[in-house]
């Protein structure tokens, strides 16, 4: 029987599984190496404390009403789009409202998590922290591992020959950036061009003397804003995509995305992606196009050499006079604290049980929360694991033996470890993922059901973006305040933007309900589809979000 469960980390994935355990009688014990909760999202000036924070001007990239967890909607006057202030700022009233600080043991370090010797039997836990250079040991009955995968910096340096031994510039990684101060009329080298490539690209445009932007991956660019001036993940995370991705030959879904994408910018015409590429990647950015059309932001293929202060790439270009270079090339997770029997198993999530347990344990009281990459918010993710965990944890949940959970393991393990640049294997799509997990906890709603006995809510679901409010509709957990929210989440998003009123006062609402209403046949015969045939769990349409 399960009761005192260690949950390690104080970030989005600490909090939420403190939460989940107190909403099942379970008694947490979180420990937080740092003074505060946030994880990646406290900015700190100084990198010196090794801890991984997110840089001084960065945004989300998936919007409020996609972001939040399930039971708790951000403040109508936040923005759709965060910086990490709002977002902290959210995760300190979401402690306060849930009584989660007093749960926290602040500045404590876990050292070491290992069986206790009758785990088979008990599936105990032994845990040793450090707090003031005062080692503790503690037994508990459950671990929850809420470090996420943003944590030691990924620096492929072997790849790039001369960069140790012959370039003269600075180098450093993407961890390391706060602001741009340090990089004033310097020429800088961007290498890679995920989300944080192309973001610190752009910033650094505005005061660099000029940007280089390596990347050996096709690219395709979209933006925040979509149609109607909504976010973009409002209007492209929806059941009804979701289906329609699932029913058309996926040569057919690619040529219509690609078509949608370059509707925007030719993505061939700017080097970034062409329509016969079968492998690219997606980034969320509004200005980079901007920044290449206007020459702030040069684009290049990969390195293939650095001589003392140039770069040689791959075309037989060379960049001469380079004095920066600045590697985004993602993160390595760890969890060193984990005996090394558990630790050796997990090459990457894929390892893991539904990407949360390890399948080889005796007894199911180990959970690695937020070691994930969706298509949608990660935080949003994170908590729904925490439901099904902590479900599990306190019997209401059923897992597999070990044999099968083991057997669906090796099925999706990929053969060969692959670097944080090539992590196909983390990236899911976010509906299929959270539907899989929904389903596991009990708590997925069914749109079928919905049309019979609420049919405005029905539409509103599958037609409407897939918020996590839907996963607070039955079950265990179920929220009272969840169909009001979901009905009310497009009035959420425009109201901040309501600072100045103009005349044209047209009801969008309106003409909303009876595109619904026509559209009726085609939900109940979705209902059919998502009732009766698994969903795909892999998505590349859409870019992984922080």
């Amino acid at each position: 029987m399960v009761r005192h469960v260690a949950v390690i980390g104080a970030g989005a994935g600490g909090l939420v599984s403190v939460k989940c355990c107190l909403d099942e009688g379970l008694e947490p014990t979180c420990f937080e190496s740092s003074e505060d909760i946030g994880g990646v999202w406290r900015y700190m000036d100084s990198t010196d404390s090794g801890r991984v924070s997110v840089y001084r001007s960065v945004i989300t990239n998936t919007s409020k009403e996609m972001s939040c967890f399930s039971d708790f909607p951000f403040p109508e006057d936040f923005p759709s789009y965060l910086s990490h202030s709002l977002v902290l700022e959210y995760f300190r009233m979401y402690a306060r409202h849930f009584n989660l600080l007093q749960h926290i043991r602040f500045q404590t370090t876990v050292l070491s998590v290992r069986k206790c010797p009758d785990f088979s039997s008990s599936g105990q836990w032994e845990v040793v922290t450090e707090n003031d250079g005062v080692r503790e040991s503690h037994v508990f009955d459950a671990v929850m591992v809420c470090t996420g995968h943003y944590q030691e910096p990924y620096l492929p340096l072997a790849s790039f020959p001369g960069i140790e031994n012959r370039f003269k510039g600075q180098q450093l990684h993407s961890r390391e950036y706060r602001d741009v101060q340090a990089f004033r009329g310097k020429r800088v080298l961007v290498v890679g061009i995920g989300n944080t490539g192309g973001d610190l690209s752009v910033e650094l445009s505005r005061v660099a003397a000029k940007v280089f932007l390596s990347t050996r991956s096709n690219t395709w660019v979209i933006s925040r804003v979509s149609h109607h001036g909504f976010p973009f993940d409002m209007v492209s995370t929806t059941r009804c995509n979701h289906l329609l991705e699932w029913l058309l030959p996926s040569a057919l879904t690619r040529r219509i995305k690609f078509r949608k994408f370059n509707s925007w910018f030719n993505h061939t015409n700017y080097g970034l992606a062409s329509s016969k590429s079968s492998k690219f990647k997606m980034i969320i950015n509004e200005e980079l196009p901007f920044c290449l059309l206007s020459g702030t932001v040069v684009l290049k293929p990969n390195v293939k050499e650095f001589t003392e202060s140039s770069a040689v790439f791959e075309d037989g270009t060379t960049e001469e006079n380079i004095d920066v270079v600045l590697f985004a090339t993602g993160y390595n997770f760890s969890f060193p604290f984990l005996e090394e029997s558990v630790r050796s198993s997990i090459d990457d999530n894929r390892s893991l049980y539904n990407c949360v347990f390890p399948p080889q344990l005796e007894k199911p009281t180990l959970a690695i929360i937020g070691l994930i990459q969706l298509t949608g918010s990660i935080m949003v993710g994170s908590e729904m694991q925490a439901r099904w965990v902590t479900g599990v944890f306190a019997g209401w949940n059923k897992l597999p033996p070990p044999s099968r959970m083991m057997a669906e393991v090796l099925k999706r393990k990929p053969p060969v470890k692959r670097n944080p640049h090539e992590r196909e294997n983390l990236k899911m799509s976010f509906i299929s993922y959270m539907d899989k997990i929904a389903a596991c906890a009990g708590v997925k709603p069914s749109v079928w059901r919905l049309l019979l006995t609420d049919p405005q809510l029905a539409l509103a679901i599958f037609f409407g973006p897939c918020s996590p409010y839907q996963y607070r509709l039955v079950g265990q957990g179920r929220w009272s305040g969840a169909r009001a929210a979901i009905l009310s989440q497009w009035q959420r998003t425009l109201q901040p933007l309501r600072t100045r009123l103009v005349g044209d006062n047209s009801n969008s609402s309106s003409g909303w309900c009876w595109m619904c209403l026509l559209a009726l046949p085609a939900a109940l015969t979705a209902g059919f589809f998502f009732s009766k045939y698994p969903q795909p769990s892999w998505s590349p349409w859409a870019c992984p979000q922080l």
